[in-house]
């Protein structure tokens, strides 16, 4: 597996981009601000990722997703800590990453990749989503955000 940067040239792969987030607005907005990465293996593209810089000196990690055939075998680990190392190279302080209070297998992962819980964006998803969105039977209000010292 190999994790580059989409070429300008290439289409990002918006089937995976929307397993991780369902408005296609939305990422739609943050792909044309930040910097799509993939991962692929013989030819497909089986893991995707965005970095996005917010602030002087911070990035922020956003749509982390996997093709669901490719789950559960690391690649998403793979895509953090790769993303974590790109920030790093591109010279910022703070990596942050924000997911849903439902997202119970990504919270975990985050942590175990070093990211800290920094706070919570209460009822993000109620204001920025018009569909409600149901994970691990438990509805996404919330935004838990979590960031990372470079």
């Amino acid at each position: 597996m190999i994790i580059h940067p989409l070429g300008s040239e290439s289409q990002p792969p918006m089937d995976l981009l929307l397993l991780a987030d369902p408005s296609r607005l939305l990422v739609e907005a943050y792909l044309k601000r930040g910097t799509c990465y993939v991962a692929a293996s013989e030819e497909a593209i089986i893991g995707v990722y965005v970095l996005l810089p917010t602030r002087p000196d911070t990035i922020e990690l956003v749509n982390v997703a996997v093709s669901e055939a490719h789950q559960g075998r690391g690649i998403g680990k793979k895509l953090v800590l790769h993303a974590i190392q790109q920030a790093r190279q591109l010279g910022y302080r703070t990596i942050e990453i924000g997911t849903g209070n439902s997202s119970l297998d990504q919270l975990g992962l985050y942590q175990k990749c070093g990211f800290r819980i920094t706070g919570v964006d209460r009822d993000f998803f109620l204001r920025h989503y018009d569909e409600p969105i149901f994970e691990n039977g438990i509805q996404v209000v919330d935004m838990i955000r979590l960031s990372q010292d470079l």
